[in-house]
């Protein structure tokens, strides 16, 4: 499989309600909910186009260009963007979805930085 392959076969997508449980008292979602949600579709991503142990060292960069309200769907679509030695950047968009009609907007942008590790914790090279 080509590197391309690997990239297009590991983007992972993941779909979640927002709640108010989830909300702050601006009744929009939590920075931290929605960071906590990106690092899980990045790790998620990382670890299908590696297929190996891999760690969190980073995130480089999180624009938030729109609140994200309650009682909207989220989607998270998560794509490596990068491939070095031993660590890959994977980045992570999230678009709010309106429950009872069509339209769709690009909510949040995020970088992260990941490293593949062997069982003693030490760095290694990503398979290619």
């Amino acid at each position: 499989m080509t590197i391309k392959e690997r990239i297009e076969e590991s983007e992972t997508r993941q779909f979640k309600a927002v709640f108010p449980n989830t909300t702050n008292h601006y009744d929009t979602l939590f920075g931290g909910t929605a960071l906590s949600l990106m690092d899980e579709v990045a790790f998620i991503t990382a670890t299908r186009f590696s297929r190996q142990r891999m760690v969190t060292v980073s995130s480089n960069k999180i624009d938030f260009t729109k609140p994200i309200p309650a009682g909207t769907i989220v989607e998270l679509i998560g794509r490596v963007s990068h491939i070095g030695t031993t660590s890959l950047k994977v980045e992570v968009n999230i678009y709010i979805e309106q429950m009872y009609n069509y339209q769709k907007e690009h909510a949040i942008f995020g970088e992260f930085t990941f490293v593949a590790i062997d069982k003693n914790k030490d760095p290694v090279k990503i398979t290619q």
